[in-house]
């Protein structure tokens, strides 16, 4: 099971967004994608950030109570970014997963430009696949 590769599971085509993007339309993105957040990046396609639905219903919260409509999402992002690599095995992000809370991983390479995303549901397909796969050849 360790040759089971986070980039055999990623999602290709991962929400992308950018510091200077008001958080409503990053809510909107987040909402017609159907994913629970997204890295947030440079000019020149590197992770500088990740925005979770989280802090977008934080934020919301707060824009109500003060009647503040304009928030860019450089100001409400998570930094620094737990991404990881296209060549982790699935078992090393499992085991990452069990210790830290992202829910969504984005998957950059050398350079820290994004190459796709990973989620909780992904690794655990990953793993029910490798797994089912192993009983069929024992039984």
């Amino acid at each position: 099971m360790e040759s089971l590769q986070v980039s055999d599971y990623m999602n290709t085509h991962p929400v992308k967004l950018n510091v200077d993007m008001p958080v409503a339309q990053a809510v909107e993105v987040l909402l017609a994608s159907g994913q629970s957040g997204g890295p947030v990046l440079d000019s020149k396609g590197r992770v500088v950030g990740f925005l979770s639905e989280q802090d977008c219903i934080a934020q919301m919260i707060a824009s109500s109570y003060y009647r503040e409509q304009i928030c860019r999402v450089g100001e409400i992002m998570k930094t620094p970014v737990i991404s990881i690599k296209p060549y982790m095995s699935v078992i090393e992000l499992a085991q990452l997963l069990l210790k830290e809370k992202p829910r969504v991983y984005p998957i950059v390479d050398d350079d820290g430009v994004l190459l796709g995303s990973i989620n909780r549901t992904a690794v655990l397909r990953a793993i029910d696949v490798q797994l089912n796969d192993g009983y069929q050849r024992a039984g």
